[in-house]
């Protein structure tokens, strides 16, 4: 069994078998690597960067790993930094495990910024965090819209990704703090907190174990898009729509049906594409050096608006989650 650091060795070693092409053009080089491949939530992320450039006149790629493990991401890294691309945008599997890699590309003259989460801790490791919103609203805000949907009472689970998703982990000791520090919350229990590994496959078989082994649950909220739409369908077939609630965070596309067939009353998000979009002007402006990278700094993204650099380097695209129920899901399409 291959450790993590004779993995890194391996890649290190032989990056370059990894690398499609040089880089060659003048034009700014983007690579974005999600956290995996098959998520219809990057897929909006990755439209708003293509965008971005084709308005920008800067080179857009992005490719990535079949599945969310904490080291998957290193074979991508190693190949755009072998690339010799500019920039490497990267939503990251882990916190930690990707650090030499960032160090390497770094040194190498590539820059490195965390989207959509960021790697609490390890924040040296990057240029910038381009995120949707303020992280810390989004489990109070899980928890208040599952309160609403059950009446501030009763059994809950949490079906989440991965046990390395740094955003995810976040999210959840937010929700088990909230839930412990408010009287508001004192009826509602959190029974377990399952991971679906942003596998639909597996995300649907955690979400049937949670219907049988919890003959009293009341609620899911699925912090994912994958585990959000499993949980859902998994409820609908099981025909527990009137005693278990779900919400969570997905795509209006994704949920459309769900929302109007009263499987789902509510979930929440934020415009993937406008963090894509975002990202791309911000990128391409600290290239250019039309905007610097301090604290305070701010600047215009036609479409999204005036954003602010905050601290750490953070940039959030907007101010707080949009809650997507039956009278404006079809006010959204993405």
């Amino acid at each position: 069994m291959l450790l993590k650091k004779d993995l890194l060795a391996i890649v290190l070693a032989g990056a370059s078998l990894f690398a499609a092409t040089t880089t060659t053009s003048t034009r700014i080089s983007i690579a974005y690597i999600p956290r995996s491949t098959g998520n219809p939530y990057y897929d909006g992320v990755i439209d708003g960067f293509r965008h971005g450039c084709a308005v920008l006149g800067c080179d857009f790629t992005t490719i990535g790993p079949a599945t969310s493990d904490a080291t998957s991401q290193i074979p991508f890294v190693a190949a755009q930094t072998q690339r010799g691309v500019n920039v490497i945008a990267i939503t990251p599997n882990s916190p930690d495990a990707l650090n030499p890699m960032f160090d390497r590309a770094r040194r190498r003259g590539t820059h490195v910024f965390s989207i959509n989460t960021d790697m609490p801790g390890n924040q040296s490791h990057r240029e910038a965090a381009i995120l949707p919103v303020d992280f810390t609203k989004i489990g109070p805000s899980q928890i208040e819209l599952m309160g609403s949907l059950i009446g501030y009472a009763g059994d809950i689970a949490i079906l989440t990704t991965t046990t390395d998703a740094p955003d995810q982990n976040l999210w959840v000791e937010d929700m088990k703090r909230v839930l412990a520090g408010s009287p508001k919350y004192a009826r509602m229990k959190l029974v377990t907190v399952a991971y679906g590994n942003d596998d639909p496959q597996k995300s649907t078989t955690e979400t049937e174990a949670l219907i049988t082994n919890y003959p009293n649950l009341k609620g899911i909220i699925a912090p994912t898009a994958v585990g959000l739409a499993a949980a859902a369908q998994a409820v609908e077939t099981a025909k527990k729509v009137k005693q278990i609630k779900v919400t969570g965070l997905g795509t209006p596309n994704q949920m459309r049906r769900f929302i109007q067939n009263g499987t789902v009353t509510a979930f929440q998000l934020w415009s993937p594409y406008n963090e894509g979009l975002l990202a791309a002007y911000f990128v391409v402006g600290l290239e250019k050096g039309t905007i610097k990278n301090v604290p305070g700094t701010t600047f215009d993204v036609p479409g999204v608006g005036k954003m602010t650099i905050g601290k750490d380097n953070v940039i959030n695209t907007q101010s707080d989650l949009t809650v997507f129920n039956r009278s404006n899901i079809d006010q959204f399409h993405f």
